[in-house]
């Protein structure tokens, strides 16, 4: 008797866009959504409670004209510009340490991402605020009574350090990376009479190139909406030297109520964020071409 098989394909065709279908909703309901709504927000007088009346380019053009916004972006870019490269020096540094082969390594590579975890939660404010002030453990230390807040380069400084001591994710990705390299490199360099500097320098620093520009993007992209440290120690001040372009985004919305002049700033955030991604990647596609 001739057996009937049934084509299954039939039955299960649509199983791979039911898996789908909640990332779907997902992306259209908490990004899409948000994301155009924030723009055509950007274009109107609203204050979030009553209805929004459309103003064109108005909260673009005060934006340009506003004092605080201006500051506010030159505070962002100040502490990017230190904070990154900062960052990105010591997280190479410590991944080349935690990269020996010596006892305990799996302890001190924990210990050292500890800090990435507990990240600026309010413990950990609250300690960075007591070893910062007039009587705090630093003063006690260097034999100083420096009034950290009240100097706008030391409050900036504050903020930077809270953010250095957040290295663990860059540190992981260069580790990883620095694992990734072939012994073999080593070996041959160390054959031809190449120390452990020159090394560095010739055979670890190429081959990271790749690793360290996606470092460079994630670190700007994250400095670059840089909130919550300025917020809980400082407040944005002294005279606003910590003000950045994240805490006027949230004062415009929350204190001020102008939600339509907040979303206007989130969007040239974006679009000065997106450029300067644009203009790395430009900057990396040109050297690889003049290195061919």
């Amino acid at each position: 008797m001739k057996k009937i098989y049934h084509n299954p394909v039939g039955v299960w065709k649509y199983t791979g866009l039911m898996f789908v279908i909640p990332f779907i909703l997902g992306f259209l309901l908490f990004m899409l959504y948000p994301f155009v709504s924030s723009f055509i927000f950007g274009l109107t007088d609203y204050n979030g409670i009553s209805p929004p009346e459309f103003s064109g380019l108005d909260n673009y053009i005060s934006m340009f004209r506003d004092e605080d916004f201006r500051n506010a972006f030159a505070v962002t870019l100040k502490y990017v510009l230190i904070l990154v490269p900062l960052k990105l020096i010591i997280s190479l540094l410590v991944a080349l340490l935690l990269n020996m082969e010596i006892r305990f390594i799996g302890v001190y590579r924990t210990i050292f991402y500890i800090p990435s975890i507990l990240g600026s939660n309010l413990a950990i404010v609250i300690m960075w605020q007591f070893l910062f002030t007039e009587n705090g453990l630093v003063n006690q230390i260097i034999g100083t009574d420096i009034s950290w807040y009240s100097s706008p380069h030391g409050s900036l400084a504050i903020i930077i350090l809270l953010r250095l001591w957040e290295f663990g994710s860059a540190m992981i990705i260069f580790l990883n990376a620095l694992r990734d390299i072939p012994q073999e490199y080593y070996d041959a360099a160390k054959v031809d009479g190449c120390g452990k500097i020159r090394c560095f320098f010739s055979i670890t620093l190429p081959l990271l190139k790749n690793v360290i520009f996606l470092n460079v993007i994630l670190q700007f992209i994250s400095a670059m909406q840089e909130f919550n440290a300025p917020y809980m120690i400082t407040g944005g001040g002294p005279l606003k030297s910590t003000y950045t372009i994240g805490m006027l985004i949230y004062d415009e919305m929350f204190k001020y109520h102008n939600a339509g002049y907040a979303n206007a700033v989130s969007w040239v955030l974006f679009v000065a964020v997106t450029a300067f991604v644009l203009i790395f990647y430009v900057i990396a596609g040109r050297k690889k071409e003049n290195r061919k």
